[in-house]
């Protein structure tokens, strides 16, 4: 029945487009009607040519480029104003939504949190299937940025997507139902998946994540048709005492000392995968290394291949070509997985096919793809850990305090771990010349841990968050609050200078969508979907969200009519881990939504769920000021990455402050019993003891006397 109803509805929709070609332009067709009669039947043609296919988003970044850009243009800079919802469809989850839907002739693919899969009918909302792969809820301790997933592919009537456990599943477009699932990962280690699969020339690439838990890197090919493992490319080098699996590992050891392979190394694949048919090149986007800090995993320094890495492979085989790394010897979880794009521009008076990449080390960098040079590099936000790229060498010139591994100092530096830009996606409009970054402006401050050992139900940083945590005292909170914030920028790659900015009071908000119709669509904290005067930056729409949004907006057309739409939904590392900044910047509520607009759409969302803010009350303090000192080594190490550093959550999981539990033994019950696993909470007993889960409540209960006192001293004051 499923089967036959997302046929029908996909004939029927090119039937429409059939009908109306004589009276629409030729950019707002759709797809054949002999494609469309078979659902998602995408390949590699389409795909090549999915600029003659406007309407269409057929893979994560609209074509191979990954630009972002749609040459739609019935919405534009004049008639934006008009937009109006179309539908909306609630989802299952109040946890953070990160993915780019896919659209092929009338149907719209996406993942959810928790790796889950829908089917819809992209003119009304109307849900076709949906498909939940049950990922093991204590799985989410191995997620160091909340159970998110930034989306599906599809291939020849299958929609791909990756689990947050590892696997990589195959779906029946038609029904939603299983084609084959395999596991990509060791399941022993603390490995996850939650970006997006690429399929180029019948292989779907994946990678994973695990890079702050200690996990070994890699991307790996598996046939479309079947799912058998064609090709594996590791991104870090393995134990030197066995054979090395390709000559770039052996030649990447050679950067490392120690003993690094025993926690893994890192340089996790975990977003950005992608392909230049032109060149027949794999572009691959490395992580950060394990721990961040470098003297816990190469004693001896050196630049660690392939961390902080933008890697060139050939997609047949997966066989090393070039690499250009960003970071040598990271130390800041300044990792290269950012969106990458390709464009072919003109660079002084020359042609010239190049890769864009903003990511977290705050440089913009233009590669020439075909060979990994460096053409050019230039800070586009604040940057203090180094002054600059060597033009001649690529490397970066380092702030020599900026090594704060050396010697036990620290370093307050910018940007800090959230980066000054991460995963949210930009765009390159051809027609404007320019790039949209969503920018992120926050620093942090760097200190070795003491006495480093590494864990299993806890991140592997080597940083000692409690110097780097939220510091209590109001002028200090309030001045780095206040420098706390974003911006959408405007870059000239080629000038490599901002043109344009609009201003963010939260450092993290939506990804980049460009259009034709002189148009920058991006979704906000606060829970906004806007639009801007793509050339100058004028700000032409606004529409309520109801929730933060972090993903990225697509555009497409069902028969007459473009459609701009967007996955809402609140989360991700900041709004977890951050805790003062994140509740400073998202909203209260959290409705996790697939919004759908078009011109002269009238539908609107129901009115917010009535809200009350929760009061504190929490136990009298009792412990001593060691035990509470105790307790918050114990949280920022255990805790902080879930429910906020310094004990405030940004929103999105419980804040224990409020907790119920302060104040009775089921406080045990949770941490060590493990009573609220099937929630994602696992037990911590193999690595806490009784006195250490006391110690953390004594700590979360004197952080919320302290926020209860900060409360009743602002509101005494006016």
């Amino acid at each position: 029945m499923k089967r036959n109803l997302v046929r029908s509805l996909a004939a029927s929709l090119a039937l429409l487009s059939s009908a109306d070609a004589g009276c629409r332009s030729k950019e707002a067709r759709t797809s054949k009607s002999a494609q469309a009669n078979s659902p998602a039947n995408v390949d590699e043609s389409r795909l090549l040519q999915a600029d003659q296919e406007p309407g269409n988003w057929m893979s994560h970044g609209r074509t191979y480029s990954e630009q972002r850009f749609s040459p739609l243009r019935q919405i534009n800079d004049t008639n934006v104003g008009q937009l109006g919802l179309a539908w909306y469809m609630d989802l299952d989850t109040r946890r953070g939504q990160e993915a780019t839907p896919i659209v092929v002739d009338g149907v719209m693919y996406f993942s959810t949190a928790w790796s889950k899969v829908f089917a819809a009918n992209a003119a009304t909302g109307e849900k076709l299937w949906s498909y939940d792969p049950k990922v093991p809820p204590e799985w989410a301790v191995n997620a160091c940025c909340d159970v998110v997933n930034r989306g599906v592919a599809v291939w020849r009537g299958k929609v791909f997507v990756g689990a947050l456990d590892g696997r990589l599943i195959a779906l029946d477009a038609a029904t939603g139902k299983p084609v084959w699932e395999t596991l990509t990962i060791d399941p022993k280690q603390r490995y996850t998946i939650t970006g997006a699969p690429r399929v180029v020339k019948g292989k779907v690439l994946i990678g994973n994540g695990g890079a702050e838990m200690g996990v070994r890197g890699y991307v790996s090919a598996y046939d479309a048709e079947t799912g058998k493992l064609a090709w594996r490319f590791y991104t870090v080098p393995g134990d030197p005492s066995k054979p090395f699996e390709n000559p770039a590992e052996e030649k990447a050891a050679k950067t490392w000392s120690g003993q690094w392979w025993k926690l893994g190394g890192g340089g996790t694949v975990w977003d950005s995968i992608v392909y230049d048919p032109e060149l027949d090149l794999l572009y691959i986007g490395t992580g950060n290394g394990t721990p961040w800090n470098r003297r816990e995993r190469s004693p001896q320094g050196k630049d660690n291949l392939f961390t902080g890495s933008i890697v060139a492979l050939k997609p047949d085989t997966g066989e090393y070509v070039w690499h250009y790394q960003e970071v040598p010897g990271d130390a800041w979880d300044y990792d290269a997985a950012a969106p990458m794009v390709l464009a072919d521009v003109i660079i002084a008076g020359a042609p010239r096919k190049v890769l864009f990449q903003a990511p977290k080390d705050g440089f913009f960098y233009v590669l020439d793809r075909a060979t990994g040079d460096v053409i050019s590099a230039k800070p586009y936000t604040t940057v203090t850990w180094a002054t600059g790229i060597d033009a001649t060498s690529g490397r970066p010139m380092e702030n020599v305090s900026a090594r704060y591994e050396d010697g036990g100092k620290s370093a307050p530096l910018a940007p800090g771990p959230l980066g000054g830009h991460s995963w949210h996606s930009i765009s390159f409009s051809p027609q404007t010349g320019l790039v949209y970054i969503p920018v992120q402006e926050a620093g942090f401050l760097y200190k070795a841990q003491e006495h480093f050992a590494a864990k299993n139900l806890a991140f592997n940083t080597a940083i000692d968050f409690v110097a780097g945590g939220m510091p209590q005292k109001s002028d200090v909170k309030k001045s780095i609050l206040d420098s706390i914030k974003g911006h959408l920028s405007a870059w000239d790659p080629i000038q490599q200078k901002e043109i344009w900015r609009v201003d963010r009071s939260s450092p993290v908000n939506g990804g980049i969508l460009s259009t034709a119709g002189n148009l920058v669509f991006e979704g906000t904290a606060q829970g906004t979907l806007e639009a801007y005067r793509a050339d100058k930056g004028e700000k032409l729409f606004s529409a309520e969200t109801q929730s933060g949004v972090v993903a990225a907006p697509i555009s497409y057309t069902v028969g007459t009519d473009q459609y701009v739409a967007v996955v809402v939904g609140w989360g991700g590392v900041f709004p977890l881990a951050s805790g003062e900044p994140a509740l400073k910047a998202g909203r209260a509520q959290n409705i996790s939504r697939v919004l759908a607009f078009k011109l002269g759409g009238n539908a609107s969302l129901p009115p917010l769920p009535h809200f009350t803010l929760p009061e504190l009350k929490p136990p009298k303090p009792t412990a001593s000021a060691a035990t509470v000192q105790r307790g918050e080594l114990l949280f920022q190490n255990y805790c902080s990455t879930c429910h906020g550093d310094v004990a405030v959550s940004g929103g999105v999981l419980p804040d224990l402050r409020y907790s119920a539990t302060l104040g009775n033994s089921t406080w045990s019950d949770v941490v060590l019993g493990g009573s609220l696993q099937p929630y994602g909470m696992v037990s911590f007993a193999k690595e806490l003891s009784k006195e250490n889960t006391e110690a953390i409540r004594a700590y979360v209960i004197f952080r919320a006397n302290q926020s209860l006192a900060e409360s009743e001293s602002r509101h005494a004051g006016h």
